[in-house]
């Protein structure tokens, strides 16, 4: 295991796209999800599941249900799950904003995990529901929030984490759109 600097993990972590022929050990997709699994949740309940697949011909099937023929080059995956019902009962209406929440910082975390192991992953929100159950026996019920490839990124290729907007113009401050202190708190930074 690497173990990086945090805040190195962070500027490292990117989608990766293009992969090794090198099969991650099952143990280190099994340590990121202990990573996933600590990330807070509504009420400390229970959402989510992650099914692990290795098998290259549903590998393969995914990326097809997923129309995104990259998938197809890891040895495998992470598919993340929730489950809605028991957050229905206690949160009624916010539940569905509730379950997006812990999935996306389970996520998170998970993706960081991975970073800091040396591996990488892509997030893919993006396939038919319908396929992905069928070729994971998933129940209706149950949501499919994210595919999740965990790779060696292939030695032709170096993604890094694309240029984010300056932050004076995404933080505001007291209402929507005031962005003064920030540019004040700036001045007085480059003036010490």
């Amino acid at each position: 295991m690497i173990n990086m600097e945090f805040s190195d993990v962070l500027k490292k972590r990117a989608s990766v796209r293009k992969y090794s022929s090198k099969k991650p050990e099952t143990d280190l997709a099994i340590a990121a999800i202990e990573a996933a699994h600590i990330a807070p949740s509504p009420g400390n309940i229970e959402i989510l599941k992650y099914l692990v697949v290795e098998d290259k011909e549903k590998i393969i099937e995914i990326a097809a249900a997923a129309q995104q023929p990259f998938i197809e080059q890891a040895s495998l995956l992470v598919v993340v799950t929730s489950d809605i019902k028991q957050v229905q009962k206690m949160y009624d209406k916010r539940a569905e904003k509730y379950v997006r929440q812990h999935a996306g910082a389970a996520i998170e975390n998970f993706l960081l995990a991975i970073t800091d192991m040396g591996l990488v992953s892509c997030w893919i929100g993006a396939f038919n529901d319908f396929e992905v159950h069928d070729i994971l026996h998933i129940p209706e019920n149950i949501t499919v929030e994210a595919i999740l490839p965990v790779a060696y990124e292939h030695k032709t290729n170096h993604v890094s984490q694309r240029k984010k907007m300056q932050l004076d113009r995404k933080v505001y401050f007291e209402e929507y759109g005031n962005v003064y202190k920030l540019r004040t708190s700036q001045v007085r930074r480059t003036d010490i």
